[in-house]
């Protein structure tokens, strides 16, 4: 269950980023409020995971979807440019964190 925490709070992470984005320097409240809720929630989840796994575990594992899934929604929603090569090292992220899951 903890690993489902975690997944949860790197989801919300990307959540938050996302509409803080959207919320334009927090100056739209829509957004602002739920750049709140889910913050608040990324932790709270993150909490809960770090009751039953390691800090040296799931802290890197909620960092890295946050990363990975805030890059993604960039570029979808936002029209980021990513460089090819900056494309290896994301996918090199993700098979860290695919390993740190594999390996704990």
């Amino acid at each position: 269950m903890s690993w489902i925490y975690l997944g949860i709070a790197g989801i919300l992470e990307i959540v938050w980023a996302v509409a803080m984005k959207f919320s334009h320097g927090f100056t739209n409240l829509f957004y602002t409020g739920i750049t709140i809720v889910g913050l608040v929630f990324s932790f709270v989840f993150l909490a809960l995971a770090t009751k039953h796994l390691p800090l040296s575990l799931s802290y890197p594992v909620w960092t890295g979807i946050g990363a990975v899934g805030s890059i993604i929604a960039g570029v979808i929603l936002f029209h980021d440019k990513i460089a090819p090569v900056t494309w290896m090292f994301i996918v090199m992220l993700v098979i860290g964190l695919i390993g740190i899951k594999v390996t704990s």
